[in-house]
């Protein structure tokens, strides 16, 4: 991995960074030469990814959260301004998938999952990180949000929605936030080989043959991976889209086109 951005004195928070898509935003923003937070619901594996971001020289803190509950959301930002000073890049990355299936079989404790996970929490963090940006004169919030969002599909309705709520949500924080020198983006990946792709939203079923399904619809060919996602971020995050907010990009190989 070559990175050219250089983040040092920035400080990072990614949510669910201890696998998949978040563990490598937080890598290649640490590898820019960011103070990040590796924020998750797991806080041994948190613990075990600082480590060893940490032995590769990179600056890391763990941080066990559970996004979904303000508290320990308010909690993870103290520990974030008491380590590191403050916060400048915030990366709403922590999410929840609906298994694969017909709408009328989701209950509603799930339903009310996915939209705590996937979007409450990013209330819970705005509320808690913009008066630290603030003080700091701006800052940087990217939202995971997915193609799910702009092209629903049968199968997951309830997750669609609550990525297409990230979506309009980031648009218009946007707005209300520029005149605070905050931009607001969103990253929209399509389906990536990851824990929460094989453990949750094709829980059971023959994931090979989704896989290979998913691949006829990717023009490059392949799935988006961590590193892909890690990029976009750090792009995003840098001075380079200084000019560049309120926007959700595609990180799916042309399938959207």
């Amino acid at each position: 991995m070559t990175v050219a951005v250089d983040l040092n004195g920035k400080v990072a928070i990614v949510t669910g960074s201890v696998t998949g898509f978040g563990n490598g935003i937080a890598r290649w923003l640490a590898k820019a030469g960011a103070a990040v937070v590796i924020a998750d619901i797991d806080g041994e594996g948190a613990a075990k990814s600082a480590a060893e971001f940490q032995k590769e020289g990179l600056k890391a803190k763990a941080v066990e959260v559970n996004v979904a509950n303000r508290a320990q959301v308010d909690a993870m930002l103290n520990t974030t301004v008491s380590s590191f000073g403050g916060v400048d890049i915030m990366v709403n990355n922590a999410g929840y998938a609906q298994t694969y299936g017909p709408l009328l079989d989701v209950e509603e404790e799930e339903f009310d999952r996915i939209f705590q996970v996937n979007v409450k929490s990013i209330f819970y963090t705005t509320k808690a990180v913009v008066p630290q940006m603030r003080k700091r004169g701006g800052g940087v919030i990217i939202n995971t949000a997915s193609t799910a969002g702009p092209r629903p599909r049968p199968g997951l309705t309830w997750y669609n929605a609550s990525k297409g709520a990230v979506i309009t949500l980031t648009k218009s924080m946007a707005l209300e936030l520029a005149g605070d020198k905050i931009r607001v983006n969103a990253l929209c990946p399509t389906a990536g080989a990851t824990p929460m792709f094989y453990s949750k939203f094709f829980k059971g079923q023959d994931a090979k043959a989704i896989e290979d399904m998913l691949l006829k619809t990717i023009p490059l060919g392949r799935m988006v991976d961590p590193d892909d996602m890690g990029a976009a971020v750090l792009y995003l995050a840098s001075p380079a889209a200084s000019f560049i907010t309120g926007v959700c990009l595609d990180v799916d190989g042309g399938r959207s086109v």
